[in-house]
């Protein structure tokens, strides 16, 4: 399996779980959970978007991303996009909360460090990548 299809695969269950805690778990480790996922779904995205590059730099721009899409939160335009259309919801968020710049960057590092463990495993018979 190439790592863009693992990459693909891994979007599809990372984005599961998060409409799963989203939608059936109401504690208070859900929304920081959720945070760290989104951080994951981005770091996933830009990941399969640049397969070539080294992964500081999928951790470098999909923090980026993340922190940008947090800091748009604070001027209100998410949170009356999301009275509209309420999927936005889920891309944008509403809400600037600084404290998720932390679940973010947490996010982006165990992607990157799932990644290169899953990328250094390769079936019985199959040459090392180089």
């Amino acid at each position: 399996m190439g790592r863009r299809v693992g990459l693909a695969l891994a979007a599809v269950v990372t984005i599961a779980l998060g409409l799963g805690i989203r939608t059936l778990v109401d504690a208070a480790w859900a929304g920081p959970a959720g945070d760290v996922l989104y951080a994951v779904m981005v770091y996933l995205a830009v990941a399969f978007l640049l397969p070539r590059r080294p992964r500081w730099v999928a951790v470098v721009v999909a923090f980026c991303l993340c922190a940008a899409i947090e800091l748009f939160q604070a001027t209100g335009i998410p949170a009356e996009l999301a009275q509209q259309w309420p999927l936005v919801r889920l891309v944008l968020g509403t809400t600037f909360v600084p404290v998720d710049l932390l679940a973010y960057a947490a996010g982006v590092v165990l992607a990157a460090l799932a990644d290169a463990v899953l990328s250094r495993t390769r079936p019985a018979g199959q040459p090392p990548r180089s």
